[in-house]
């Protein structure tokens, strides 16, 4: 398997393809009829933003090789579009007014059969290479627990408030009309264990980067989940995986 970005309009539709699997498919989202007819994920940020590919050779060269795939948005693209993916649910402006370059990280997923610790370690390699390449100082992105209820998600929102809320300077908060409170428990009442075992993988490794939660969940209909805003500072992702593959490298 290797990683890398999408270099044709054919390896994209692939990505898209993926994504429509997997979150409308098996995650019961709700395509438009159009999305629905192609059987195809896609927005207007898709002819803009750069597409990052794990692609397995074993299943030939065709749409079926893309195994997983991440979407990513550079403030340069954002601007072209007017704005970044995530404004949509989250007041994003104290991390765009950061100097420097910002990621923002989105429709994450990977095909069924390949949800193992090896294809996301390559995901986590080619972001980590990206990140290093553009000189990106921060990562964001909206990221996905099961379910529309939030009353349902009351752990893991308590805990991720109460143990991983991001610093003032660097809190996304969710729109007004969008903002779920997170607090849905008593600090007391949260078991920090308990709390991760349920907590998506994804979600997980990114907490495990350093990473922040802003304030205020958000329930979106659409794809049966509810968000929350992920914000990664990249030093840790750059050091743990950027230099541990090019050491590999050298010592191969």
């Amino acid at each position: 398997m290797e990683v890398r970005l999408a270099r044709t309009a054919a390896e994209i539709d692939a990505s898209q393809a993926l994504r429509y699997r997997v979150f409308y498919e098996e995650m019961a989202a709700r395509p438009t009829p159009e999305m629905a007819r192609r059987a195809r994920d896609f927005d207007d940020f898709d002819p803009l933003c750069d597409h990052l590919l794990v692609i397995d050779h074993g299943r030939g060269e065709g749409a079926s090789s893309v195994v997983g795939t991440y979407r990513l948005i550079r403030r340069t693209v954002a601007a072209q579009h007017g704005g970044f993916y995530s404004a949509a649910e989250y007041d994003i402006a104290k991390l765009e007014r950061l100097p420097g370059e910002i990621l923002e990280l989105g429709r994450s997923c990977v095909d069924a059969g390949y949800r193992t610790r090896p294809t996301m370690q390559l995901l986590w390699r080619g972001i980590a290479e990206y990140v290093f390449h553009h000189r990106i100082s921060l990562m964001f992105g909206c990221a996905s627990l099961p379910g529309t209820d939030p009353a349902t998600l009351a752990l893991p929102l308590s805990y991720l408030y109460y143990h991983h809320l991001a610093p003032e300077p660097l809190r996304p908060r969710a729109l007004e009309d969008r903002y779920v409170d997170m607090r849905l428990l008593p600090p007391e009442a949260v078991e920090p264990l308990r709390a991760l075992a349920v907590l998506p993988p994804l979600v997980k490794g990114y907490l495990r980067l350093g990473g922040f939660v802003g304030d205020g969940a958000v329930v979106d209909e659409q794809f049966n989940t509810t968000d929350i805003c992920i914000v990664v500072k990249t030093d840790l992702v750059t050091d743990k995986y950027y230099k541990h593959y090019e050491r590999r490298s050298r010592e191969g």
